[in-house]
């Protein structure tokens, strides 16, 4: 029996694949193909293309898909399921087709909520990690970082995904750095722990933040920050602001490549908080492993 299948996180600006053999990665392929690089209407071109050497050793293996591809923008729209939800209710709502080449693929669906001040949130793949974190770390309850372009905050209850929250963390810091009076004219851009940790510190006074980040300005001016350390000082300064919405002394796991989650431990020491660090690609993995017998109808 195939217990062969393919698992796919497609983004706004990446693609990764993941070749599976029912739980255990076989192989994987990244590239910069996300949304914004494919013409429109031309996904079951390129996904074929990305595919192609897995597709023609193995023949039209089952995809499973999640992230972005699931979008207004992508590849076919999928309903966004409401929290709290689990695995069955991801499962229950995802999409089926089959691909011009014979695959049947499925896009799972994001989720909707509300955040912070009751405003609405959305979210889509982080779902995936999140359910896949619930099983490699099982707790009644657990807060979850996953950082990046729109870091999110989220509540895990009982394996569920709970309230969550968005921070723009990363989009302003590449705003800031490439396209602001901040980042103009700089020199190339070295890692400075103590710039990082100096702008961590500022985010801790409590003021605006529209009115912290000038001062990655105006200490560059008197000298105070190196200019190739600008970068270090802005990404201290905005993580450090996003820390501010955590509550202390309650473990909390980031989900996050080994350099990000070591920016993130380093700003939340000084705020009393516990950050535990896990793979995201092991964490996508595992959620889609459990997502794909419940698409198949042949859940254990």
């Amino acid at each position: 029996m195939n217990n062969n299948w393919i698992g796919i996180d497609w983004g706004t600006t990446n693609f990764r694949a993941f070749l599976m053999c029912g739980e255990q990665c076989l192989s994987n392929l990244s590239h910069p193909c996300g949304l914004l690089a494919v013409e429109k209407n031309r996904f079951a071109d390129t996904l074929h293309t990305l595919l192609q050497p897995w597709l023609v050793e193995h023949g039209a293996l089952p995809v499973v898909m999640a992230g972005m591809v699931g979008s207004q923008q992508g590849w076919h729209e999928v309903a966004y399921i409401t929290q709290p939800c689990g695995l069955k209710n991801l499962a229950a709502g995802a999409m089926k087709f089959t691909t011009v080449w014979g695959s049947p693929a499925w896009i799972i669906p994001g989720v909707q909520g509300l955040g912070l001040a009751q405003q609405p949130e959305v979210m889509r793949g982080e779902e995936v990690q999140l359910l896949g974190l619930a099983r490699r770390h099982p707790a009644a309850q657990c807060l979850a970082i996953l950082p990046g372009t729109h870091s999110k905050h989220v509540q895990l209850n009982q394996g569920e995904i709970g309230h969550f929250s968005t921070f723009m963390t990363g989009e302003l810091f590449s705003l800031l750095s490439w396209h602001s009076i901040l980042g103009n004219a700089l020199p190339e851009q070295q890692e400075d722990a103590q710039a990082f940790i100096l702008g961590a510190d500022t985010a801790r006074s409590g003021a605006p933040l529209s009115h912290l980040i000038f001062s990655a300005r105006t200490r560059r001016l008197s000298g105070e920050i190196a200019a190739e350390n600008i970068h270090s000082y802005l990404s201290g300064l905005l993580i450090g602001n996003e820390l501010q919405a955590l509550p202390a002394h309650q473990p909390i796991w980031v989900v996050a490549s080994p350099p990000l989650v070591a920016r993130y431990q380093m700003a939340a020491e000084p705020l009393g908080l516990s950050l535990r660090a896990t793979d995201g690609d092991s964490c996508f993995i595992n959620g889609l492993s459990q997502l794909y017998p419940l698409l198949q109808g042949t859940a254990q």
